[in-house]
């Protein structure tokens, strides 16, 4: 089942996304000096693990969001077990940005998981210990990513060194999990 953006989402949630699409020029969030493109667009290459969907995308452009690529990223990191979809911060995908601009640019995150509604999130505590009951995911604020070309372990050492948000690595899994919380590792 398939809710439309709004479906599932608290009000401050709704009203957060809404301001956003009202903005339609919401600047983007700064990185470090190294990662800054000059051109001031900023793109990613992702596959979704679970759907094998890939989206190529031009987040940003002139320095500033482009909303309706933000929209793309939002359905392609729905809720692959439930359809459902939620406004992904953008700052997470900066934090994607920089890591593969410190790295390579060719590559492709793969992604395990993006957005988790609370349904899913609540399955996956039962069966796993590694879940957190309150997790990031369910606000858009997370990812569980691995990098084509790159070892998991670089893709860790990367993010740690941003210092933006939290980095857990899951080497048995293969995958880093990046969020837009506070800075943390695990």
């Amino acid at each position: 089942m398939h809710r439309l953006p709004g479906q599932g989402m608290n009000r401050r949630q709704f009203v957060t996304g809404a301001i956003i699409a009202a903005s339609g020029l919401l600047l983007c969030s700064p990185l470090p000096a190294w990662a800054t493109s000059r051109s001031g667009k900023r793109f990613l290459h992702f596959y979704n693990t679970h759907t094998r969907e890939q989206l190529q995308v031009i987040y940003v452009r002139d320095n500033a969001y482009d909303l309706a690529a933000l929209r793309k990223v939002n359905h392609f990191l729905r809720d692959h077990r439930t359809g459902d979809i939620h406004p992904i911060d953008p700052k997470l995908l900066d934090i994607l940005y920089a890591v593969q601009h410190a790295y390579d640019d060719s590559g492709v995150f793969e992604v395990i998981s993006g957005y988790r509604s609370p349904q899913s999130n609540a399955s996956l505590v039962q069966k796993s210990w590694g879940v957190a009951k309150h997790s990031l995911h369910m606000e858009g604020k997370a990812i569980d990513v691995r990098r084509s070309g790159m070892k998991t372990r670089t893709l860790r050492e990367i993010a740690m060194e941003l210092q933006q948000g939290g980095v857990g690595y899951y080497a048995k899994s293969d995958f880093v999990h990046l969020d837009t919380g506070r800075y943390r590792t695990w």
